[in-house]
């Protein structure tokens, strides 16, 4: 593993080439000519011709940076959301008072569309480098291999600014920023699509369909280019992009064009196709659910841990650059560990509202279970899980192993020192601190139970960072197939498959009722989706293509008041009371993200997001 981290850093770091930036449109790319070196001659030059085609992967979001100023191409999601409140950096403060489209954070439209001119001019300018002796070269059947690579991260790199920013101009040609013709309008939703798409079904049989070699695993695959046309038709038939956006649908370029159609409930089959055909492959041996049986049984909490901790055959793409840090260091280690632990910072909180939202151990919801109380504190066998202690609040009795996985609570054992961490007034994890767990609970899925700040403990622990993974294809496909068929029985089937490997009743067994009804089916892919991604990034843009995140908190809303526990009470009997510590912002604008606001000023052509 070392060895796979070390080589494919590689693939992520800039090219050799003297980069300085232009500030003409967002064409802004960097200098390749820098150093009086011609088109001709880099090009020419297979460390050069290397080094351009490396450069174009340093746009793969890297899911494990969550920390300060976290960027757009690492992870503000989850604390951008109703999963996470940050106590540092530009999250503390935006989601209670909102933003502009002058002063919006996490913009990935400057930089992807640097790296897209930059994948246009290796598709056009790169070529076969004979060899001279024993000069190094570049072959046919490399240069085949590089540009469909090139190819297919254009497409994705466009895919990420669909996400964010709905229709955008499609740009599939270099274009010289120092020219006239440097301006450009927006494409409609459908040929945003249809762009995208058509290249990812072009480039997916010039990729390697499977990688088993450690040390390329992160390259895309056969597999990654279907994963991503399924989940761009999914976008695609979303009410947020298939006519349920009212504000949107006026919207309409300079010449005429309209952005957004009207609502086309055929995009749903086209989903379902496009993620029948990931699945089917996936299906084909290429991928599986991690699991893991401890003598001889089935082990859910074994599984849902160690399925982060290192590459395994669940894992569709991955970066392998990552930002974990180090325990004595920065990172989401550190910052997810009690002060009470030796230099932990505990600054990344769960809020109560996502906390609700996991699943008793009998697979209902807390407000279906018998199982769920907020009154009093677990006796001797009341915990029929055996995952928490004699004397725990019974809000966290009795949840499901995803809850145990996610959140670390009051009153619970640090790992590795068996100290139970409290978050009340007096010991060590309080809002005395400047930088403290706001809801009075910490993120703990993902978090490394091996680094330990002391002794001869490991400081860091390598793992990737994953962008797609097998479950949140089933719960796609799922999804889809819902919109479709509601009648058709994978549905519940694809559902149950990852409620059973997180341990708890199949939908089938415990909720009949609910088969063949759209509405409710709906409802339970997207309680199961909230709970099995929770902070991995996708919730953000999960409730605005939905459309629910102006919902009341709680209900999927992203505005309102949030609550967790009472930390400024003075007494530990105090804690156990839900308290509001926020009131988010979020209004209809927000369902698509401004484009930036400098963009627009520059621009003749280029019409803002509706709202902004």
């Amino acid at each position: 593993m070392k060895n796979f981290k070390k080589i494919y850093s590689i693939l992520l770091v800039t090219a050799s080439l003297s980069l300085t930036q232009c500030s003409t449109s967002f064409l802004d790319v960097s200098d390749e000519l820098a150093g009086q070196l011609t088109m001709k001659e880099v090009f020419d030059n297979t460390a050069y011709t290397r080094n351009w085609h490396r450069n174009v992967f340093t746009g793969i979001p890297n899911s494990s940076g969550m920390i300060l100023d976290a960027a757009a191409l690492t992870n503000p999601w989850a604390g951008a959301s109703d999963e996470l409140k940050m106590a540092q950096g530009t999250l503390r403060t935006l989601n209670s008072s909102g933003f502009n489209s002058g002063n919006a954070p996490f913009h990935r439209w400057g930089s992807l569309y640097t790296l897209i001119r930059q994948a246009n001019l290796f598709l056009e300018n790169a070529h076969e480098i004979p060899r001279s002796g024993d000069t190094d070269y570049i072959d046919a059947t490399e240069l085949a291999k590089m540009k469909a690579q090139v190819r297919f991260l254009r497409a994705y790199y466009h895919y990420l600014l669909f996400e964010q920013y709905g229709p955008i101009p499609v740009i599939d040609k270099s274009i010289d920023p120092s020219g006239s013709d440097i301006d450009f309008e927006r494409n409609s939703i459908d040929e945003v699509v249809d762009f995208i798409s058509n290249e990812l079904t072009a480039v997916a049989n010039e990729l390697d369909e499977f990688i088993t070699d450690q040390n390329y695993l992160a390259l895309p695959t056969k597999g990654v280019a279907l994963a991503v046309k399924a989940k761009l038709h999914l976008y695609a038939a979303s009410p947020l992009f298939n006519g349920g956006y009212q504000e949107a649908l006026a919207l309409t370029n300079p010449s005429g064009k309209k952005l957004f159609s009207a609502a086309d409930p055929s995009k749903w089959n086209k989903a379902e196709t496009a993620l029948k055909e990931f699945i089917d492959f996936a299906n084909s041996g290429k991928y599986q659910l991690y699991k893991v049986n401890t003598n001889g049984v089935y082990d859910p909490d074994k599984s849902l841990y160690e399925l982060f901790m290192s590459y395994n055959a669940e894992i569709i793409w991955a970066n392998p650059n990552q930002s974990w840090g180090a325990i004595n260091g920065e990172g989401v280690d550190r910052r997810s560990t009690p002060r009470s632990e030796n230099a932990g910072f505990a600054c990344i909180a769960v809020t109560q509202e996502l906390v609700d939202d996991f699943f008793m151990n009998d697979g209902l919801s807390i407000e279906e279970s018998p199982k769920y109380s907020e009154q009093g504190f677990s006796t001797a066998g009341d915990d029929i899980t055996g995952r928490t202690e004699v004397g725990t609040y019974n809000m966290w009795v009795n949840r499901e192993p995803r809850f145990y996985q996610t959140v670390f609570y009051h009153g619970r054992k640090w790992h590795l020192t068996n100290r139970v961490v409290k978050f009340n007034r007096g010991n060590g994890n309080d809002n005395t601190a400047a930088d403290h767990p706001w809801s009075g609970y910490l993120l703990y899925k993902r978090i490394s139970r091996n680094v330990h700040n002391q002794g001869s403990f490991p400081k860091s622990h390598y793992r990737p960072s994953i962008i797609f993974r097998l479950a949140e294809f089933y719960l796609l496909y799922a999804e889809a197939m819902n919109e479709v068929n509601p009648g058709n029985p994978l549905i519940l089937e694809y559902v149950d498959k990852i409620r059973e490997r997180a341990g708890i009743p199949k939908l089938k067994d415990i909720k009949p009722e609910i088969i063949g009804n759209k509405d409710l089916q709906r409802e339970a892919i997207r309680a199961e989706m909230r709970v099995e991604l929770a902070t991995e990034g996708q919730r953000y843009f999960d409730v605005r293509r939905w459309m629910i995140a102006e919902n009341d908190a709680g209900k999927g809303g992203q505005g309102g008041l949030f609550y967790g526990m009472n930390m400024g009470a003075t007494t530990e009997s105090e804690f156990f009371k839900r308290t509001s510590y926020e009131n988010r912002a979020f209004t209809r604008e927000m369902y698509l993200y401004p484009i930036p606001l400098n963009e627009i000023q520059k621009s003749k052509k280029l019409v803002q997001n509706p709202g902004w």
